[in-house]
């Protein structure tokens, strides 16, 4: 079978498309699952470029992929929640893997796929939506939050930015919405109801939010007490940040209080993206109701993985999404 990896870590000309072994019969809680497709991620970049560190080390070659869509085709002894045909979206483990024809995957891992959108688009939902669904709700606790908070979303266009705008609005908050110039209309077609240009650089001036979510990394621990207020949470979508790292530790040696003071910093924190099936499943729900909608910018062939690299690290706004579909005529790289 066909599967999507790396040898060595470099540019996206690393990325290769190999001959591999099928895996074998499912055991125990195993779903064998035949992959429709696979979102392209910042963990798969991040691994690609050597920057995941002791992520690769002795792993090499290894397949990408962390999330996907496809179909049911046999279940090990103890499943219990799929059956042999049904569609299902899923999230592996730290291992990744599945940027490949088929995988194995832990029922608790999988949901049913959504039914209003194609199989392939659906693989754009597990590692974003999910990310940016606890982030929201189980680390800021967004749902707890009175009715209008103002949530900023920095990186509101990209793949965990754009299901975490349309998460904000559903939960009731007021949006504000930083990105590119180029990439605003897309945050207003999200349902965004302030546009800040990244270009502009907007963060310095009075706002003032409840949540601010970080998927781009980009503020400086200056900026913060302008940004949020006091009781406020920071969230970045980097549990390994040094500053997370840091304010985490400052907050373990602070004494504790019961309710938030005007000095008190904000909550700088980061969400540990988990798949829970119940939170999958509440996704697939969202998405087949129409209140929420999949960010897809393209969907490419497997042959075309340098290219969907390129353009995942491109200001181009949605999710890349890889389609396992047969090979192209010709020859493909050897394990």
């Amino acid at each position: 079978m066909r599967a999507v990896r790396v040898h060595r870590t470099g540019g996206p000309e690393v990325v290769t498309v190999d001959d591999v072994p099928p895996p074998g019969r499912p055991t125990g809680q195993q779903v064998l699952v035949r992959v429709a497709a696979s979102s392209v991620n910042g963990t798969d970049l991040g691994l690609r470029r050597g920057a995941a560190g002791p992520l690769t080390w002795g792993r090499l070659p290894m397949t990408l992929g962390f999330d996907l869509s496809g179909t049911v085709l046999a279940c090990g002894p103890q499943v219990s929640a799929f059956a042999p045909g049904e569609h299902v979206v899923g999230l592996l483990d730290h291992r990744g893997g599945a940027q490949a024809e088929q995988v194995l995957v832990e029922q608790s891992r999988l949901a049913a796929a959504p039914t209003t959108v194609p199989l392939t688009h659906a693989a754009a939902l597990p590692l974003a939506g999910l990310t940016a669904l606890q982030a929201l709700h189980a680390t800021a606790h967004l749902h707890a939050r009175p009715p209008g908070a103002r949530v900023l979303v920095i990186g509101a266009t990209g793949g965990i930015g754009s299901y975490a705008t349309q998460l904000a609005v559903l939960a009731g908050a007021h949006v504000s919405a930083l990105a590119r110039r180029a990439a605003l209309p897309a945050a207003a077609d999200l349902g965004a109801h302030q546009l800040l240009a990244r270009e502009d650089d907007p963060l310095p001036g009075p706002a003032r939010f409840d949540v601010v979510l970080d998927t781009a990394g980009a503020l400086g621990p200056h900026q913060l007490p302008a940004l949020v207020h006091p009781g406020g949470t920071v969230v970045s979508v980097r549990p390994l940040d040094p500053r997370v790292l840091r304010a985490t530790a400052t907050r373990l040696l602070r004494p504790r209080r019961r309710h938030a003071t005007p000095s008190d910093p904000p909550l700088l924190t980061a969400v540990a993206t988990r798949a829970r099936s119940h939170d999958l499943a509440r996704l697939g729900r969202l998405v087949d109701t129409g209140a929420l909608r999949l960010p897809v910018h393209t969907v490419l062939d497997a042959d075309d993985s340098t290219h969907a690299h390129h353009l995942a690290e491109s200001p181009a706004p949605g999710k890349i999404v890889i389609a396992m579909h047969p090979a192209r005529p010709g020859p493909t790289s050897a394990t």
